[in-house]
């Protein structure tokens, strides 16, 4: 059945352009005039013919992310290209097909689109991960994953471990960009202190890096991997680091079951902390981590938080009752951000802030019992000055150092204007 499929998908597939493609190791492409359309490194790639994979046996480690502007999926549209021999896919948390919520993976089964074997990478790492790439028969990794520009998104750790992994087994790694949806325009936030090492962050970078995929890969095999692998990083045109997810004209497909919109990726990496609390972050409801709340909070929240004054952002008194997750069922209070300019919003100096007036407005408030809290601010500072009583800008103020000291680090490896 394979073949048949496969000669079905090459008659329907858009044929492949001549233009040379954007791919190097070291150095970034020309910037491009911003009236040029933005162009994935998908897009660039399959434009060269596929220029960086002839001769290749290629895996790829995709989600529902990785589709072309018209949506189809390149997988798809690979699978049926005889200019690249696609023989592998590798999916991360939620899967490839994305069927699986948070925490949950599809594990090991064959594509019924493709016929193409699927491994699940999820929470494997170091040689247990090599040795699924060895036991594939790939000898060419290929990455193609949206992001949202926040560190304890896992995507981009399933990157740093693709990438250890790859050059255990001595496998070439190829990396397709795409936009940070949040812009590229500086980092923010904490710095992880390596001590908090987990699956949401294994590196010590910024809370709100900054960076797309092919930046941050750059940055991992300069500075972090034990050893270098062989990295291909193929890169976009037409986009800026001041560009937004709308500017791209790129459709958005939800990264993951909670990342609904690319506005919610405007907010995640600062109210994504609320995890690490006993409050709702939103889930189960339309609008996660932009709805915050629990049981006995009323609009003494939402006045407190806008007595703040915080640049580009209103909050709103809100009830819902989430579907899933904390609260299940139940109607409760809290507050709705509304971001009105974003260019000034600073989504982790607002979820610091909300952290802190939660705590003052609700007796109820608690951090989680595990700590998580800490992993994701990636030290105990947060947690710690908060519960002292300190005031959102002193907590901030209080990482600026070994932010500037990331943010000279990440000026190395950024590659677009």
């Amino acid at each position: 059945m394979r073949p048949s499929r496969r000669a079905l998908l090459t008659a329907t597939a858009t044929a492949t352009a001549t233009a040379a493609f954007a791919a190097t190791r070291t150095t970034p492409t020309t910037t491009t005039s911003h009236a040029d359309p933005l162009r994935t490194g998908f897009e660039q790639l399959r434009a060269s013919g596929y220029a960086a994979l002839h001769g290749r046996r290629v895996g790829v480690v995709t989600n529902p992310t990785g589709v072309t502007r018209d949506v189809r999926h390149i997988v798809d549209v690979m699978h049926a290209d005889p200019h690249v021999e696609l023989t592998a896919v590798f999916g991360p948390e939620h899967g490839f097909r994305g069927t699986a919520q948070a925490g949950g993976s599809e594990g090991r089964y064959d594509d019924p689109a493709t016929g193409l074997p699927v491994y699940d990478t999820y929470l494997k790492s170091g040689r247990p991960l090599a040795d699924i790439f060895t036991a594939s028969g790939v000898d060419t990794v290929l990455f193609d994953i949206q992001d949202v520009g926040a560190r304890f998104y896992t995507y981009i750790w399933t990157l740093y471990d693709c990438m250890e992994a790859a050059q255990l087994a001595g496998k070439r790694f190829v990396v397709l960009d795409r936009p940070n949806p949040v812009t590229g325009r500086a980092a923010q936030g904490p710095v992880l202190h390596k001590e908090f090492a987990t699956f949401v962050g294994r590196q010590p970078i910024a809370q709100a890096h900054g960076m797309t995929v092919a930046e941050l890969a750059r940055l991992f095999n300069g500075k972090f991997l034990t050893a270098p692998v062989e990295l291909t990083t193929v890169l976009m045109s037409g986009w800026k680091r001041s560009d937004f997810y709308d500017a791209s004209g790129l459709p958005w497909v939800p990264p993951s079951p909670n990342m609904p919109t690319a506005d919610t990726a405007l907010v995640y990496s600062g109210t994504c902390l609320f995890e690490g609390t006993n409050l709702s972050e939103g889930r189960g409801t339309t609008h996660p981590f932009e709805l915050l709340g629990a049981e006995g909070i009323d609009g003494r929240w939402a006045l407190e938080a806008n007595r703040l004054k915080l640049p580009g952002v209103h909050f709103r008194e809100a009830y819902f009752a989430p579907t899933f997750s904390k609260f299940q069922g139940k109607t409760i209070g809290g507050v709705q951000i509304h971001v009105h300019d974003r260019s000034a919003y600073d989504p982790v100096h607002t979820g610091i802030a909300l952290l802190v007036t939660a705590k003052k407005v609700w007796s109820g408030f608690t951090w989680r019992s595990d700590n998580w809290i800490d992993k994701l601010t990636g030290s105990t500072s947060v947690r710690r000055m908060i519960d002292a009583g300190a005031t959102a800008d002193k907590i901030v103020a209080a990482w600026q150092d070994e932010l500037k000291a990331f943010q000279g680090i990440r000026k190395e490896y950024l590659l677009y204007g």
